[in-house]
């Protein structure tokens, strides 16, 4: 008899309790109504509350996993991009030549000797591939290669550099790049000042570019180091005259170019340049200036 009444009991406390499903079901509608309320914003939860659809416990578990797995991707996408070595494409871009020497001197100070020793032997291999695509005919693999042999060459080995240096200097005569050709040699001699082979390509560049004072300098300065050097000598006496001969010519088109000036502001007075006659003074070399009424009359 107690214990029908115990079982009576137990019963009637379990009829009072909400069932496990009660239980799981108010648990999903809560954990919905919190995702709804905080999404407010969102468009895509806006659209289902106006249809009045909720999204499900699963979808909104899935668009999580989801959402984070896209985070993840363009996380893992950043990083590699930053990661990864620049490649160099187009010597014809300023970016492709461009050797940053102080982020590369920074570096160099947490060298230890034998780094120094792996990173010149790694440029003297790039070196070596620029070398063979010059040699036939591929001048613009080359100079790129002598760019990324640059980029790690330690500042310790300046020979190394200089060589560096001229050699990209040379392809890039082949391709025609004359003034940046010009810059790399004069960054070899800076670096290796008896560096005879790149004085003489960049005096040979100057007299393409019609820069003859600045060839007859290096040109000197060849003879400096090598008083033999036969294409210096005969440079240093030919080169003289040419720049004589240029010289008197400027000098010839620049009294024109006055001329006409001068003839512009004495028309309105009917003169010309030619009232005005120079004399030079043969004790002096000075010259005085004279006027004369009627130029053309003799």
């Amino acid at each position: 008899m107690a214990e029908k009444n115990i079982k009576e009991k137990v019963e009637s406390a379990k009829d009072g309790l909400p069932s496990n499903e009660d239980v799981i079901e108010s648990l999903v509608k809560g954990v919905e109504d919190v995702c709804v309320e905080v999404d407010d914003k969102n468009e895509n939860v806006k659209e289902r509350k106006e249809i009045n659809q909720s999204p499900s416990t699963s979808e909104l578990k899935n668009d999580k996993i989801k959402n984070k797995e896209t985070d993840c991707f363009n996380l893992k996408s950043k990083v590699f991009e930053q990661d990864e070595p620049e490649e160099i494409n187009n010597v014809d871009n300023e970016d492709d030549d461009f050797i940053d020497e102080e982020h590369l001197k920074d570096l160099e100070f947490d060298y230890s000797e034998e780094d120094k020793e792996t990173y010149k032997n790694e440029a003297e291999d790039l070196k070596n591939v620029g070398n063979n695509h010059f040699k036939t005919g591929e001048f613009k693999e080359a100079a790129l290669n002598y760019t990324k042999a640059l980029r790690i060459c330690p500042f310790a080995f300046s020979k190394n550099r200089a060589v560096l240096y001229a050699n990209r200097g040379a392809a890039k005569v082949k391709l025609g790049l004359n003034e940046s050709a010009i810059e790399d040699c004069t960054k070899a001699v800076e670096l290796d000042p008896q560096y005879l082979k790149a004085y003489l390509r960049r005096a040979q560049l100057y007299e393409q570019t019609d820069k003859l004072d600045e060839a007859l300098a290096d040109y000197n300065k060849i003879l400096e180091i090598d008083p033999l050097h036969r294409d210096a000598l005969f440079a240093s006496k030919r080169l003289p005259e040419q720049i004589n001969e240029r010289n008197e010519r400027l000098k010839s088109e620049m009294f024109g170019k006055l001329k006409d000036l001068g003839n512009m502001f004495l028309k309105p007075f009917g003169l010309s340049t030619n009232n005005f006659q120079m004399v030079q003074d043969p004790n002096t070399g000075g010259y005085s200036i004279n006027f004369t009424q009627n130029p053309n009359q003799s």
